[in-house]
């Protein structure tokens, strides 16, 4: 997990937008809607990162189609010091 962490914050240009996403994810789970309006980016850019974060098992979708909610995967939580150190680094 940290390997993908360190690859998806910080050797793609997306990163910033991934670890607002993880944060926003954090507090409640949201659908791409709720995160495209909190982050005030496009939907098809939130889209974009949530494969991403899914492919690299950060996020996983609920079990509904509509309004589908994303989830911060239990791998994730246990790797959640990797994130803030990682975090700290680039900051």
């Amino acid at each position: 997990m940290e390997k993908a962490l360190w690859y998806l914050l910080t050797a793609t240009r997306g990163g910033e937008n991934r670890a607002r996403i993880i944060d926003a994810l954090s507090d409640r789970p949201m659908n791409a809607n709720e995160l495209a309006e909190e982050l005030d980016v496009g939907y098809k850019t939130i889209r974009h990162h949530m494969d991403q974060l899914i492919e690299h098992d950060v996020v996983e979708p609920g079990d509904t189609d509509y309004a589908k909610l994303y989830f911060l995967t239990d791998r994730f939580e246990r790797n959640r010091e990797t994130f803030e150190e990682i975090m700290e680094r680039i900051d």
